[in-house]
């Protein structure tokens, strides 16, 4: 399916909706990395959909991607959280909604910014009932991890070389301290967007995209089962 608009508190919001062959099964909102919505989240959507969910990425640059890594630190620290709350809160209603779609809610997948947001979602967003970030990043400050309900799965290179070791350990300490029933997953060698097979940093990790997928699929499936 193409670009679709769903509405938000605010109005209407654009996005990329990919929908399963039986129009029927889990759903999960997908949260950009800071170049935008491009063609690799469009694909992440669409093997979400090849593996049975109906997948919404809000688009939080309103159609704008880029890549350069300047021009995508200016987008994504002009992002005002007021406004991004409302498009995945938005899209997660929407997809919630939507007939078809099975579950005790919606399920959050983010990489890198999206990362952080989709913990965000988690803490904001009634409609989460679990999460998966990769490489977490987040400038925009942390929301109340005591209020994640669902559970949260996350994935990290032990190189990567701006999230650290000790600083995704420390936010997987947190969250468990905040009662977040939560798992994080080490990848030996891997670097920050390890899954992205189509990143500038030339830091793509075949094994470690393989299995940090099948882990992420099989998470979703199962926190996102009808009770």
């Amino acid at each position: 399916m193409p670009d679709i608009e769903f509405p938000t508190s605010a109005g209407t919001s654009p996005g990329y909706l990919a929908v399963p062959a039986g129009e029927s099964g889990p759903a999960t909102i997908v949260l950009q990395e800071w170049w935008g919505v491009d063609d690799h989240i469009r694909s992440v959507c669409d093997r979400l959909a090849a593996e049975g969910f109906f997948a919404l990425a809000p688009d939080l640059y309103r159609g704008a991607t880029t890549t350069e890594p300047s021009e995508a630190e200016q987008k994504m620290m002009a992002l005002s959280m007021p406004d991004v709350e409302k498009d995945m809160c938005g899209a997660a209603d929407f997809l919630s909604s939507r007939p078809g779609v099975q579950g005790p809610g919606v399920g959050s997948l983010g990489f890198c910014l999206g990362g952080g947001l989709s913990l965000w979602a988690a803490a904001t967003c009634p409609q989460i009932a679990a999460a998966v970030t990769y490489y977490y990043v987040n400038p925009h400050g942390k929301p109340d991890f005591t209020k994640i309900r669902g559970p949260v799965l996350g994935h990290f290179g032990t190189a990567d070389e701006f999230i650290p070791l000790d600083a995704s350990k420390a936010l997987e300490s947190e969250l468990r301290e905040a009662g977040v029933d939560v798992t994080f997953y080490y990848y030996d060698g891997a670097g920050h967007a390890f899954f992205n097979d189509t990143n500038r940093l030339g830091t793509y990790d075949e094994n470690a995209a393989r299995l940090s997928w099948e882990r992420t699929v099989s998470f979703l499936r199962s926190a996102l089962a009808p009770s």
